[in-house]
């Protein structure tokens, strides 16, 4: 799954939207980043692994890595 797919279904999943998520980010971290910014950056897969962890802290998740299960 595309990382703008995966990121577009977990925060719908969890009630948020684009707005509401980058107006959170904004309000926690002090910045004024646009809508159109975060986005362009889902769209295009430029979004870095800080900023997924930071989306992920707003909509109350975590990122996790887990070990594969092996086939055979």
């Amino acid at each position: 799954m595309e990382i703008r797919n995966e990121i577009k279904a977990i925060t719908a999943k969890y009630g948020w939207s684009y707005t509401d998520i980058v107006a959170a980010l904004n309000e926690r971290h002090g910045r004024n980043d646009s809508l159109q910014n975060f986005s362009n950056k889902i769209n295009r897969g430029t979004l870095r692994y800080s900023e997924a962890l930071e989306i992920a802290e707003v909509i109350g998740c975590t990122l996790d890595w887990a070990k594969k299960e092996q086939e055979g």
